[in-house]
């Protein structure tokens, strides 16, 4: 059982979790010691937090998920982890990510009780709302860098902010398109039928092009450069183009995968890509 609660809690997906990272990174706190044990500590509180989610919602889902032909294996579905024993665990998690947030900052618990109650908004009701369920994801991101801010005690740029809100809604439209691919094979969310693939697919490509705008606009700001303190940073452009194009291709391609953040977090070029690009970042900000 213990392995099948591990894999319940979807550690993969944690990765989402560096958006609380970002503040301390890109405001040079990463080697100031308090900040960054604050911000780490910001970091295992949301994996908690969003593993309790997961554990919760694969209750609720259960029933539909056994009808999907990649969803049925995972473990509550299939019968290796007891619904009561998930409810337990994620009782456990949510509560420990929420006095643990207090003992942070009463701000940041803040955000960890905000991202419960869209969580729980978006299960009941917002996820059947075509759009409106993506912009429920791009919350949860947003939550996630003001969480971080306010537990480093740094500033969230506007910069970082609005990227993140572009970022997760192309990522999140990314996975409606990737799901509607496969809606013949199966009916498991209502919501898709009410999307449209003819518009679907310009809004996916603009929201992917905005966050690089902003990008293109930030690392070219005299201010950030200043921060930086090089003339390089105009050239880590190249990652962020790569990125998004790269994911538009997994959208398109990885038609068998469960969705295509899976697929673009076991991708070898992305994942090369993305290690490139942050190797640069902090080689630039902190060399």
């Amino acid at each position: 059982m213990a392995f099948a609660l591990v894999r319940a809690m979807r550690p993969r997906q944690w990765v989402k979790n560096l958006f609380v990272l970002a503040p301390l990174v890109f405001s040079k706190h990463l080697f100031d010691r308090e900040a960054s044990v604050r911000a780490f500590v910001a970091f295992a509180l949301y994996c908690a937090a969003a593993s309790a989610i997961y554990l919760v919602n694969d209750v609720a889902d259960a029933e539909a998920d056994r009808a999907h032909p990649k969803k049925r294996e995972r473990p509550v579905a299939s019968g290796a982890l007891g619904p009561r024993d998930a409810l337990l665990a994620a009782a456990v998690l949510g509560l420990a990510a929420l006095v643990g947030g207090l003992f942070v900052s009463p701000s940041f618990a803040g955000t960890i009780a905000a991202y419960y109650a869209l969580n729980f908004a978006y299960s009941a009701r917002l996820k059947r709302v075509p759009y409106l369920d993506v912009l429920c994801i791009a919350a949860g991101f947003e939550l996630r860098v003001l969480g971080g801010a306010s537990a480093a005690g740094v500033p969230a740029s506007l910069y970082l902010v609005l990227a993140t809100f572009f970022l997760a809604s192309f990522l999140g439209l990314g996975k409606r398109l990737h799901e509607l691919g496969q809606l013949r094979a199966t009916e498991r969310r209502s919501v898709l039928a009410r999307y449209d693939e003819r518009v679907l697919r310009p809004f996916l490509l603009v929201f992917g092009l905005v966050p690089v705008g902003i990008y293109v606009s930030y690392v070219i700001d005299p201010e950030t450069q200043e921060t930086f303190g090089s003339a390089w940073l105009p050239a880590t452009t190249v990652f962020a183009v790569i990125g998004v194009f790269r994911f538009l291709h997994l959208v398109k391609s990885e038609r068998d995968a469960e969705g295509p953040t899976e697929a673009m977090l076991r991708d070898p070029i992305f994942i090369a890509n993305f290690v490139l690009w942050a190797a640069s970042i902090l080689l630039m900000l902190y060399a």
